[in-house]
């Protein structure tokens, strides 16, 4: 199981052939998603919420590193969902779970820190496309940003979020950054 962990190249070649080709726009990177786990598995009763979690990377990896913390993942494909627990199994991570929803039906209270690698990015015309299974629109983009940014607003104070690529139109007032990597691609926020 080590060398599932050594590089994103040993990662990804898990994966089926075209969520490998998806892998670098859409994948979190092993060390990003590390540095986000230590910043949200604050304690083991914790549960992390991974908001588009595409092919579960993030959330492997974050169960593997922190096996006393429940980690979930959202998302709406569920071929992607099929992926991710398949690999769960394979890799005996028993603090992971995926979820195959829509973030709108998900019921935020019941999660406690996010992570948030902009999954809405791909609704805006002439990006890259995971696949073709849903349906896309720029109206979605702005959809799902308030819908989060609406969530996030409900939680309590002290409530962790991590963001990679995001633009930041999605977090409300009242969190702020504590921290930023990677050239300010990765940001670390408390609510206060």
């Amino acid at each position: 199981m080590k060398n599932w962990f050594a590089s994103d190249l040993n990662f990804n070649s898990h994966y089926p052939k075209p969520i490998q080709d998806a892998a670098e726009k859409h994948w979190t990177r092993i060390e990003v998603a590390k540095k986000a786990a230590a910043f949200l598995a604050t304690s083991p009763e914790v549960k992390v919420l991974d908001i588009g979690s595409g092919a579960g990377k993030f959330c492997l990896v974050a169960a593997h590193e922190y096996p006393l913390t429940n980690f979930y993942g959202v998302e709406q494909r569920q071929s992607l969902v099929d992926i991710s627990d398949d690999l769960a199994r394979e890799l005996e991570l028993n603090n992971v779970s995926f979820i195959c929803d829509n973030i709108c039906n998900i019921d935020f209270r019941k999660f406690d820190n996010f992570y948030f690698y902009n999954s809405f990015y791909e609704n805006v015309p002439g990006t890259q496309k995971i696949d073709y299974s849903i349906r896309y629109s720029e109206d979605l983009y702005n959809f799902y940003n308030r819908y989060l940014y609406k969530q996030l607003d409900k939680k309590q104070a002290g409530t962790r979020l991590v963001t990679y690529h995001s633009f930041g139109s999605e977090i409300p007032r009242g969190y702020e950054v504590v921290k930023t990597d990677y050239n300010d691609f990765l940001k670390f926020w408390i609510k206060v």
